[in-house]
């Protein structure tokens, strides 16, 4: 059947909007990362221990949300289309970062986190709506692709968060507000929708739409299920970097936003070069199943490195080593996608944010109280504030010995991209 003459076109606009849209809200939260701990301080008005603690417990808030509501938005987009959620999202945390920049208390402050975790649905949509117009053998690529945006944001966001938040404190989160705001705006004209309507579910079911409904997906597929463990453990493992990173780095070798924006900007460009390049490169001639575990492995080494550096020029070398563990995502990711049929993309997207979320919950505070405790006159070790480090490299020690069993008996997947690029179906 021909198609449109503006077929091409348009779904490369659309491709390039999923992309854009996880780079501007990657650069959204990456501004304000630099600055909340701060903000959180000056707020209590308490020492950097208290302000660890506050750090977990809004990071937990945030997750929980995401838990909560992930779910329900994985269903919505199943049986209404990917658009309007990705939409709706975008303008949600719009407004919610005017919350926060505004927020005059730490309630006010705690409520725009509670409303910016419910809101924050593209990340999860974005990679069903992948699913649906890449084929199978091109997913892994694809998913590294969306990684390399999450590595743009990241770039630039904690760095101009660090520029602007020496400015003053509250002036990330109005451009956060602007960058998250534009992007609904740029949507609304630009994305098609890419879940046909034959395609959907038949129903909207609140049985899937709840955190356990989707766990119950998952064991209806083991495989999926054990690379579902792994998923958890990488992400509960990455929430040692994400609650303690600012604080541990201002304890240890007194980094301010600055200096923080900057180094975790490097994260970002180290982390987008292994997702654009060497995912896409690397997967011809490793396949699925090596790279995870090539990536696990270099995980484990680049948290060890990060716990136990002497000094600031160690810890800035491990950050390469660290990122390389990037390489286990993708592959893993394409790995659930073959395997779970298309009309429950998104419910499987929705658990895998559930899961992520739920590292979120438990992780923050749990890695940010180490990290307090450790910095203590009560520490059960010295001079070992990197222990919440330490313990994220024990964390995917166990996430290597699943991965390993639960991928001895899949075969490889991956089959080389023709010369010339194939169409990508399904996007109207």
């Amino acid at each position: 059947m021909n198609q449109p003459a503006d077929h091409i076109p348009r779904r490369r606009a659309a491709l390039a909007f999923i992309f854009v849209t996880v780079m501007l809200d990657m650069l959204a939260f990456g501004i304000i990362i630099p600055v909340l701990p701060h903000l959180i301080r000056d707020l209590i008005g308490g020492d950097i221990a208290k302000a660890a603690s506050w750090v977990g417990s809004f990071a937990a808030l945030f997750m929980t949300m995401q838990f909560v509501f992930s779910p329900v938005q994985g269903a919505l987009s199943d049986r209404y289309g990917r658009r309007a959620v990705i939409l709706i999202s975008s303008f949600g945390l719009g407004v919610d970062f005017i919350v926060m920049a505004l927020a005059p208390t730490m309630w006010l402050l705690f409520v725009g986190r509670l409303f910016s975790g419910a809101c924050a649905a593209s990340f999860s949509t974005a990679n069903a709506y992948i699913a649906d117009i890449v084929p199978k053998e091109k997913r892994a690529a694809a998913f590294g692709m969306l990684g390399a945006a999450f590595g743009i944001g990241f770039i630039i966001g904690p760095a101009l968060g660090g520029l602007l938040g020496h400015w003053h404190l509250r002036l990330p989160f109005w451009t956060a507000a602007c960058l998250s705001l534009l992007n609904f705006g740029y949507g609304f004209f630009v994305l098609p929708e890419s879940l046909p309507k034959e395609r959907r579910s038949p129903r909207f079911d609140w049985r899937h739409a709840n955190p356990f409904g989707a766990v119950v997906l998952l064991r209806r597929y083991p495989q999926v299920f054990a690379l579902a463990a792994v998923f958890f453990l990488l992400n509960l493992a990455q929430f040692s970097l994400n609650s303690t990173y600012v604080l541990y780095a201002d304890y240890r070798f007194g980094w301010g936003p600055q200096a923080v924006g900057y180094t975790l900007s490097l994260v970002g460009l180290c982390s987008g070069l292994v997702q654009a390049v060497l995912v896409r490169r690397l997967m011809p001639k490793l396949g699925e199943r090596r790279m995870i575990l090539i990536g696990l492995s270099l995980c484990v080494m680049g948290y060890l490195a990060f716990g136990l550096a002497p000094n600031a020029w160690l810890f800035l070398l491990a950050i390469p080593v660290f990122c390389l563990g990037g390489l286990a995502g993708p592959p893993a990711q394409s790995m659930m996608t073959h395997q779970v049929d298309p009309h429950e993309q998104g419910r499987l997207q929705g658990a895998l944010t559930s899961l992520a979320s739920l590292a979120g919950i438990f992780g923050p505070a749990m890695f940010a109280n180490l990290f307090a405790l450790f910095i203590s006159d009560h520490a059960p070790v010295q001079h070992l504030p990197g222990a919440a480090f330490v313990l994220a490299a024990l964390l995917l020690v166990g996430a290597t010995l699943v991965a390993i069993r639960a991928t001895r008996h899949i075969a490889p997947s991956f089959t080389p991209a023709p010369s010339t690029p194939e169409p990508l179906e399904h996007v109207p």
